[in-house]
C-alpha cells in the first residue's frame, strides 16, 4: 500500500484552510474554484499544487505516513464539498454556498489539529461495506 508523509497530507490542508478564509474575508467565491481546481488535478494527476509549494520546505524523512487511498477519500470529499459550495454560489444561495466551504474548513482545519472527519467516515463507510457483505 502506497503511504504520502503526513507534512504532505498538513501542506494540502493548511492550503485549503488558508483558501477558505480568504474566501469569507474577501467575499470572492472565485477563490473556492481555484481550490477546487488545485483539488481535482491532485486526484487526477498526484501532483498537489499545494504539496509542490511546501516540499522544499518539509522535513519527511522518518516522518509518520498516511495511506494514499485515505488520503484520495479525504481529497474526493473536499471536491464534493467545493463542487456544492460553488454550486450553491452559481444558483445565488451564497449562504448556502458559505456552509459548504465552512464544513470543508471545519474539517480541515480539525485534521490539522489531529482529528481527521473524513477518517472517521471513511472507517465508517468500509465498515457499512463490509456488513453489508456479511449479510449477503
Amino acid at each position: 500500500m502506497k503511504e504520502i508523509p503526513e507534512p504532505y497530507v498538513k501542506a494540502n490542508q493548511i492550503g485549503i484552510v488558508l483558501f477558505v478564509i480568504l474566501t469569507a474575508v474577501f467575499d470572492q467565491p472565485y477563490l473556492l474554484l481555484a481550490l477546487l481546481v488545485i483539488q481535482v488535478v491532485g486526484l487526477l494527476t498526484g501532483k498537489n499544487l499545494f504539496v509542490l509549494l511546501a516540499k522544499p520546505f518539509l522535513k519527511v524523512k522518518g516522518a509518520p505516513t498516511q495511506a494514499q487511498e485515505l488520503q484520495r477519500f479525504n481529497n474526493t470529499l473536499a471536491v464534493i464539498f467545493l463542487t456544492l459550495s460553488l454550486l450553491s454560489f452559481l444558483i445565488q444561495l451564497p449562504f448556502l454556498g458559505y456552509i459548504f466551504a465552512a464544513m470543508l474548513f471545519l474539517a480541515a482545519f480539525a485534521a490539522i489539529c489531529g482529528y481527521c472527519i473524513g477518517c472517521t467516515v471513511y472507517f465508517q463507510y468500509k465498515q457499512f461495506k463490509a456488513r453489508r457483505k456479511i449479510r449477503m
